[in-house]
């Protein structure tokens, strides 16, 4: 062979060795699935995706204010059982501000799929911290498959292949920790004052009971679409109210089990497959949730500013902790969107001033006495589920116990 033919050679190899190192990187892509009301329990889409190559991400110009925490770990494996939340927590004064520090791969399909065994270092690019991103066996030799050709004339060719690399999603850690609302995603629902009203209800039973349970035949009043057999029973729950206005924002409905309707008429009939509650007179009928629900919530501060408050705790009575369940008094409507990340306040109050020179004080005065204190920074909370008017958020960290009534504004 000729020094020209063996240096193009050299040169292929080269180039195919860099490509297969590339190819190797790369991750499975995020996936939606959908959760319904029916669903008892939130399951993870399983099977495996093959890797594959995806456009370059475009990494945003990070904050200037962007802390990392005093100590810091110079390098994090991660762990099963680890969620993105309290790995950012690790590193960062202010964790929703993972994304921004993010060492973007543009190898790799969804880098906000983190598996066990991954590899997190952090370092600074220009003065501004990074987190570089490594999994197990990445770059190295294991990754290429290296077989060898013999061609015309006994020539020996070396073809270098790229090792496909499957991996799970539900091995991926999670965003947050989903088991914290998993039961809530798959039945409780806020639904408007109107839309309640108009929904066809238990009117009575067969056999006249007034407490009802599987497999009893109930008769149903109100409008029934035709092209539906399958409908989810519910109890007024909760209202809603919003502590500034007085406004009824909507009910927290109870699910109490599943109906099938058998016969279409005024009444129509129906036998209730399953409970998980009793069944009473006057509970409504209603069609599935058919909302999407992300595999992964990425937490992010809201663009507008934020000024509501806390008006119920779920499945609580005077207060909630991290890894529990609070809804506000805003949604939607108010720019809000799932993975949007609240700071919640503690109402400060008043103070009498007992050392203030009272024979100053002219008649009428005497409330220069009660001095107003500043709200106290409690935690901070994810929305995971928005409505119009109102929002569900999981607390992702609590200093002190949070209590209705309490505020939530965009951190700062």
């Amino acid at each position: 062979m000729d020094i020209k033919a063996l240096r193009f050679s050299c040169g292929n190899i080269a180039l195919l060795l860099a490509s297969a190192i590339a190819l190797s990187a790369c991750s499975s892509t995020s996936t939606k699935q959908e959760i319904t009301e029916d669903d008892s329990a939130f399951t993870p889409q399983s099977g495996s995706i093959e890797a594959t190559q995806a456009a370059p991400v475009v990494t945003p110009t990070p904050p200037q204010n962007i802390q990392v925490v005093a100590d810091y770990p110079q390098e994090y494996i991660v762990k099963k059982g680890d969620t993105l939340w309290d790995i950012a927590s690790l590193f960062l004064r202010d964790p929703w501000y993972w994304p921004e520090i993010w060492q973007r791969n543009p190898q790799i399909a969804n880098p906000h799929l983190i598996y066990p065994g991954d590899i997190l270092t952090l370092i600074y690019v220009d003065g501004m911290p990074r987190i570089t991103h490594q999994r197990p066996g990445e770059g190295g030799t294991s990754d290429v498959i290296r077989r060898e050709l013999i061609g015309e004339g006994g020539t020996k060719r070396i073809k270098l292949s790229p090792r496909v690399h499957r991996q799970s999603l539900n091995e991926a850690i999670p965003s947050i920790p989903a088991d914290s609302i998993r039961q809530f995603l798959a039945r409780p629902r806020v639904i408007s004052s109107e839309a309640w009203n108009e929904a066809p209800y238990i009117v009575g039973s067969d056999d006249d009971h007034l407490i009802l349970g599987s497999n009893n035949k109930v008769y149903v009043r109100g409008e029934i679409d035709k092209e539906r057999v399958r409908y989810s029973v519910f109890r007024e729950g909760k209202r809603l109210e919003d502590p500034e206005t007085g406004d009824l924002l909507g009910f927290e409905v109870i699910y109490a089990g599943q109906a099938r309707i058998t016969r279409f008429g005024t009444p129509s009939t129906a036998i209730l497959d399953e409970t998980t509650r009793e069944v009473l007179l006057g509970d409504r009928l209603l069609p599935t949730d058919k909302g999407e629900i992300s595999q992964q919530y990425y937490p992010q501060l809201p663009m507008k500013e934020v000024n509501g408050q806390i008006i119920s705790l779920f499945d609580a009575i005077s207060s909630v902790a991290k890894y529990q369940i609070a809804v506000i008094n805003r949604g939607s409507n108010h720019g809000l969107e799932t993975g949007h990340l609240l700071a919640t306040y503690h109402y400060g109050g008043y103070a009498r001033d007992r050392f203030l020179d009272q024979t100053s004080l002219k008649r009428g005065d005497e409330t220069k006495l009660d001095i107003q204190l500043p709200n106290e920074r409690s935690g901070i909370m994810m929305l995971f589920k928005v409505y119009d008017q109102v929002s569900y958020g999981l607390i992702l960290k609590s200093t002190r116990a949070i209590k209705k009534h309490d505020r939530v504004e965009k951190p700062r």
